[in-house]
């Protein structure tokens, strides 16, 4: 490899860095929304169980039946972000060895 090669792909994964630190805060909005969504409906749910006089033992499990659209979105929202934060820490591997094969090529 040449310096010129690595000098294009560590400025390659700066901007795929620059990228996902914007597509990141993207997810962790999604996600604290997701997560408040989930909770909301579940706070609603379970108001109206206790209001027509459901068991209490029962209520939560149920709810949890009922609100499962906003838990599948919720956990996706996680997963996803859990995603980006690891994607990120991918390219940083990856610029920290085109970096270190920089440095290895300068000093021949």
């Amino acid at each position: 490899m040449e310096i010129i090669e690595i000098a294009k792909k560590i400025e390659e994964k700066i901007k795929l860095l620059e990228k996902g630190r914007q597509t990141l805060a993207i997810k962790a909005k999604e996600k604290a929304e997701a997560i408040a969504e989930y909770d909301k409906k579940m706070a609603k749910t379970i108001i109206q169980m206790k209001n027509e006089g459901m068991p209490i033992t029962l209520i939560e499990r149920i709810a949890k039946g009922i609100c499962w659209k906003e838990k599948l979105a919720k956990e996706l929202a996680e997963a996803e972000y859990k995603n980006a934060t690891v994607k990120m820490e991918a390219i940083m591997a990856e610029l920290n060895g085109y970096q270190s094969i920089n440095r290895y090529l300068e000093k021949m």
